[in-house]
């Protein structure tokens, strides 16, 4: 089935606080990098607002183009049902085929509320025309014709990380081991070219695996950047802002105090790592209460050391080797720590998931491991260690980035050594 950005048809719950609108209509600063823009209403037209598109230019090839909706009605069949494809929170998603170059794309046509889907909109454009990534979805156009609002992106055939996770279809195999490492690698490179990549840096504040969409080869691209904000600037070490995301992925401090930092991004990257790991819902009402999140179930087990192996999904049917299980839990802790300043930068983490993806598992090589028996009870200290009250984050930090280093320095010594085994 294939899938675009912004739809949240399964999407857990979101979060809300007053009417979450976080557009001042009284007065709006003018935001107009890449051409893309935001102007205040004007003197005595109420709340009116303007959308000033992308400008023309010669060189704006990476920049999204402009649609009349004639354009999208006729890509999507009129949005006919036929067409739809789902049901977000601020409007309906058809797949379609542009006439022009024959291109299949995804169409978010927002409701006409006005409110947050307005935002959403205005934001989506404005994030996705700045940044570009491999692994960030690719916003082709959009459509701002009178009271129309339209997104239009890139379509993603293999759907979502979601999808694949906790909806399969009766003859739909899941994702084995080495694509689910793949994929939490990849998701892990766009969040840190937002971190890291984009000036100011940004945070996403949505990330989740409804968010993470998958083309071909299974090949992630974070998605929906509503929500997304500007990190802090200057000497301020966190953004205010009204509490939104979505249950079970947020921040304990971001849920209390609605300070938003890069560290909250990387608590919901933990999250989205333990349901690669796990097969589970990061919030699922239809377990028992203490299970429910996905967190507080996987806790104990990763704090106390015992039964590790039962955190793996049992649709992996013991697929995997047991110390890269071990590691990958290992990442995952560090991720959803209650202090948010011992959490891992991203770029420490895209450090570890690329020394786990390059040691796949081989089912030729290696032998299933059973998740029932005696070897249950291994109790490994480094997945102790993780979640102790007076866990050292540096070390287990290092120890991350030693993986990922020892094997990044030994390919570099490979590639220098010439065929005939002379040094080049």
């Amino acid at each position: 089935m294939g899938y675009c950005p912004c739809f949240g048809g399964r999407k857990g719950k979101k979060l809300k606080s007053g009417d979450n609108r976080e557009v001042n209509k009284k007065c709006k600063p003018q935001l107009s990098p890449s051409g893309v823009g935001l102007v205040g209403p004007k003197s005595g037209s109420g709340t009116k607002r303007e959308f000033l598109a992308p400008k023309d230019e010669p060189n704006a090839g990476s920049r999204a183009q402009t649609f009349t909706y004639r354009q999208l009605a006729t890509a999507t069949k009129n949005f006919r049902k036929e067409s739809l494809i789902g049901q977000g929170g601020f409007g309906a998603v058809y797949r379609g085929q542009l006439e022009s170059t024959n291109q299949i794309v995804a169409v978010k046509k927002l409701d006409k509320t006005g409110g947050q889907g307005e935002k959403e909109f205005l934001v989506e454009v404005l994030m996705l025309s700045l940044l570009r990534h491999p692994n960030l979805v690719n916003l082709i156009g959009y459509c701002a014709e009178g009271d129309q609002r339209l997104l239009v992106y890139e379509y993603m055939q293999q759907g979502s990380l979601e999808d694949h996770l906790h909806y399969l279809t009766p003859n739909q195999e899941p994702l084995d081991w080495n694509t689910r490492m793949a994929i939490a690698a990849g998701a892990a490179k766009g969040l840190e070219h937002l971190h890291t990549g984009a000036e100011p840096p940004v945070i996403y504040r949505d990330l989740k695996s409804s968010n993470i969409l998958l083309g071909e080869g299974y090949h992630p691209k974070l998605s929906d950047f509503g929500l997304a904000k500007f990190g802090p600037s200057g000497d301020k070490s966190h953004v205010s802002t009204r509490i939104m995301g979505t249950h079970g992925y947020c921040a304990p401090e971001y849920l209390t105090s609605g300070k938003l930092t890069m560290k909250s991004d990387i608590f919901s990257f933990g999250v989205v790592l333990l349901e690669l790991i796990t097969g589970r819902k990061a919030l699922d009402d239809k377990r028992p209460r203490d299970e429910r999140f996905l967190v507080d179930w996987a806790l104990p087990m990763l704090k106390d050391g015992k039964n590790i192996l039962n955190l793996a999904d049992p649709l992996l049917r013991g697929h995997f080797s047991r110390s890269t299980l071990k590691r990958a839990l290992e990442v995952a802790a560090m991720c959803i720590q209650e202090n948010a300043n011992s959490r891992p930068s991203i770029s420490d983490l895209v450090l570890a998931l690329d020394y786990l993806t390059s040691h796949p598992y081989n089912p030729n090589e290696a032998k299933r491991v059973s998740v029932k028996g005696p070897e249950n009870n291994d109790s490994p200290k480094e997945t102790k260690r993780i979640l102790d009250k007076d866990f050292d984050r540096e070390r287990a930090v290092a120890e991350a980035k030693l993986w990922g280093e020892s094997w990044r320095d030994k390919r570099r010594q490979n590639e220098q050594v010439a065929p005939d085994g002379s040094n080049r």
